[in-house]
């Protein structure tokens, strides 16, 4: 192996004592996957087995309460570190040591669509069955996401589960757009004269005695050929591709938030955004996604859906609530995202097609939705900041183990007065966030038109943004824990 390359004057976490040393180990993502591995066996076991009140199962807890606020905190703060721990593909690494997969995942569906499909029915599930008030039914889901990954990357190649199916991964991949940490090339100099490409086809290291393999550590499964990757798009922070580099080329730098949602150069294993309709529909989704999901959980959408039985004659659920999904997750976008498109197509003149435009503009809308997801996700996180302590104490009580002592179900979280300052900022950097992409992508496609080509976009962030704000105005409801019960 050869030395490693001079040092960058960028930020790299790899170069951070103790940090970096632990991520550079190769076994640093095992150790990070066992103990989640472990959480999530204790969730499903109680789940499935345990008390089926909410707010005393690990399953619901743990789940809606803390998983989801510390992951999206995680993706702000740092990068997709929890895709980096899944235990999801531990237990398929495991199972691949005795079934080789065979066969490489139908072109047709090496897109956004089939994932993004699933993360609309696993927000669609949530709502339905009361997930959030369901430890059994949470359970199940978990155990859905071991045996999918499970069935998926032992028939195919590579990492398709992560890739092309995982409803987590993609919202992982949008919202880590927006992440300060970014796993990229130290010196571009060094992979031009590179012979051997390890970092996507893989490094086989023999004894010095002989031609007998000792290891073989893959290339990144996700097909990011890394002097050519940009952004976090698609990257599981895996770190293969720092293992399989023998000049130790590749680190974890700091870089601008967003900056590749403006950015649309051809990139490995992602192409254009500009001509990815799929991510568009992503990034809308998420968006649109993060309102729906709040509303949910406000007074409002009971009235809403008191008034669709009453004038469609309809007692069923489910019906109701996929007439509001259509209309949150498909209407409302097409609506006004079009015409945000064609105002743009007025204002500048252009010829082009109203879709062209929209994906083109699209991830204008992910820094709100980053905003909002987390504005929602901090909140729930940390008004039941400490509900896990007597939780645990409750589980192994049941269990016939009680090590931790008697449940102490005093402990709660941060008041909602002290969160609420945190949500509108939340919110506020979001905004801010999608008037710069908006405006850098006017830039870019009307440099002689910019200001025109942006207001419409602009427009859209900040009638979203209003409705972000009005959603967290109004009471919510404080799920999965005792204040819910």
């Amino acid at each position: 192996m050869s030395s490693p390359t001079a040092p960058n004057p960028e930020f790299d976490l790899l170069r951070v004592p103790v940090i970096g040393r632990f991520l550079s180990w190769r076994r640093a993502r095992l150790v990070l996957q066992i103990p989640l591995f472990a959480i999530a066996f204790l969730m499903v076991a109680q789940g499935l087995t345990g008390s089926q009140l909410s707010p005393k199962n690990l399953a619901t807890v743990l789940t809606w309460v803390h998983y989801r606020g510390a992951l999206i905190v995680v993706l702000m703060v740092a990068g997709n570190f929890f895709c980096l721990g899944c235990p999801f593909v531990m237990v398929r690494d495991v199972a691949r040591r005795f079934v080789k997969p065979k066969h490489n995942w139908p072109q047709r569906l090496q897109n956004k669509w089939l994932a993004l499909g699933l993360f609309v029915l696993v927000l669609f599930c949530y709502e339905l069955f009361d997930l959030w008030g369901s430890p059994l039914w949470t359970a199940v889901l978990i155990l859905a996401y071991f045996v999918g990954a499970l069935i998926i990357d032992t028939r195919f190649k590579h990492a398709t589960f992560c890739k092309f199916v995982c409803p987590i991964g993609q919202f992982n991949f949008v919202a880590s757009t927006l992440s300060p940490l970014e796993v990229k090339v130290r010196d571009l100099d060094v992979c031009s004269s590179c012979k051997t490409k390890d970092c996507i086809k893989s490094r086989q290291e023999t004894t010095s005695t002989s031609s007998d393999i000792v290891f073989v550590q893959r290339g990144c499964e996700l097909a990011l050929f890394q002097p050519l990757k940009v952004g976090n798009l698609d990257c599981t922070f895996c770190l293969d591709c720092v293992h399989a580099c023998p000049h130790e080329n590749v680190g974890i730098l700091a870089r601008t938030p967003a900056s590749e949602l403006w950015n649309d150069q051809r990139r490995s294993g992602v192409g254009q955004l500009s001509k990815r309709n799929d991510f568009a529909a992503l990034s809308a989704i998420f968006t649109f996604g993060a309102l729906l999901n709040a509303f949910g959980m406000v007074s409002p959408v009971y009235a809403v859906e008191t008034w669709l039985s009453r004038v469609l004659g309809i007692t069923s659920e489910t019906p109701i609530l996929g007439l509001i999904f259509v209309l949150a997750l498909v209407v409302e976008p097409m609506l006004l995202l079009g015409g945000a498109a064609l105002a743009t197509r007025q204002f500048t003149r252009t010829r082009g097609s109203l879709l062209t435009i929209t994906t083109t503009f699209a991830p204008t809308l992910i820094p709100l939705g980053c905003g909002m997801w987390l504005a929602h996700y901090t909140f729930h996180l940390l008004t039941g900041l400490w509900t896990f302590i007597p939780v645990f104490q409750y589980a192994f009580q049941q269990w016939g183990m009680p090590i931790l002592g008697a449940p102490n179900w005093s402990f709660g979280g941060i008041p909602v007065m002290l969160v609420k300052p945190l949500e509108w900022g939340f919110l506020a950097l979001g905004v801010l966030g999608s008037l710069l992409v908006a405006h850098n992508i006017a830039k870019r496609e009307h440099p002689t038109k910019t200001t025109v080509a942006f207001l419409p976009w602009a427009i859209l962030s900040l009638i979203l943004w209003f409705c972000a704000l009005w959603l967290l105005s109004q009471p919510m409801e404080m799920r999965a824990t005792l204040l819910s019960s």
